[in-house]
């Protein structure tokens, strides 16, 4: 049975964790403005996505997406860092339901993730992408909907780890092909018959498609490559699915 004064306890928690780390905070910030900008910058002359077209508004959803990404997974290292230094038993061994750890695991990673997406959204009148309340809100969903399904990912892997040596290994392992094949860079369209397949499986392909919906226009090659309700549906299921197996594997820990 869940506890709401648990969950609401692990939040804070965590949320107090990551405001404590002003290095966090500061790079939290500076990377994906980085990505935007600098790389941004050096990529509009490599990539052609049409005559007429704005690279840095192109990769503003991937951006986005990407924020989230690295938010969400590194978000999971709390587990590790808890059953290192033991904290983690404290909890597993307390009256309260290991279902309720998880949940304010997730909901912790997933509302960070969701804030720091959203900072980045002030950006996008500045790149000639007026947003509107009503899209405001939309990317607001959208974003909590993919944070919580990476999150939960990223959960389900940490459950099995033990090392924050091994975690770090992992999770850029998982990561780096998440975000290069998710469309964030260059249209997925573009890929090879071969690797194109691979995104089929990533969710955050489809959640950055569902970013290009709200925050580019529709029609030409900046547009989104997938159906709404396609992306929509598919991160729905898969953070059901993985929020399922994290609860799964963390009441059969010992």
């Amino acid at each position: 049975m869940l506890s709401y004064k648990a969950i609401y306890v692990i939040v804070l928690r965590e949320f107090k964790r990551f405001f404590r780390q002003k290095g966090r905070l500061v790079v939290t910030l500076a990377r994906p403005l980085i990505w935007l900008f600098i790389v941004g910058s050096g990529f509009t002359r490599l990539i052609d996505i049409g005559s007429g077209a704005n690279y840095i508004q192109f990769i503003l959803p991937g951006i986005v997406g990407m924020t989230i990404l690295f938010s969400s997974i590194f978000s999971t290292i709390s587990v590790v860092w808890d059953r290192e230094f033991g904290f983690l038993r404290e909890m597993l061994v307390s009256p309260v339901s290991r279902v309720t750890i998880v949940f304010g695991k997730l909901l912790s990673g997933t509302t960070l993730s969701v804030l720091q997406g959203v900072a980045l959204l002030f950006v996008a009148p500045f790149l000639g992408l007026p947003l509107s309340f009503q899209g405001f809100a939309a990317m607001i969903l959208l974003m909590f909907l993919v944070a919580l399904s990476i999150t939960a990912l990223g959960l389900f892997v940490a459950s099995f780890l033990s090392s924050l040596e091994g975690f770090n290994v992992i999770m850029n392992f998982i990561v780096l092909p998440m975000f290069f094949l998710s469309g964030a860079l260059y249209p997925v369209g573009s890929l090879p018959p071969v690797i194109k397949v691979f995104t089929y499986i990533n969710p955050l392909c489809y959640g950055v498609d569902s970013f290009k919906h709200v925050l580019l226009p529709s029609g030409g090659r900046l547009a989104a490559e997938i159906p709404m309700y396609v992306d929509v549906a598919f991160v729905a299921v898969f953070s059901v699915i993985f929020t399922f197996l994290a609860a799964l594997v963390f009441e059969r820990k010992k």
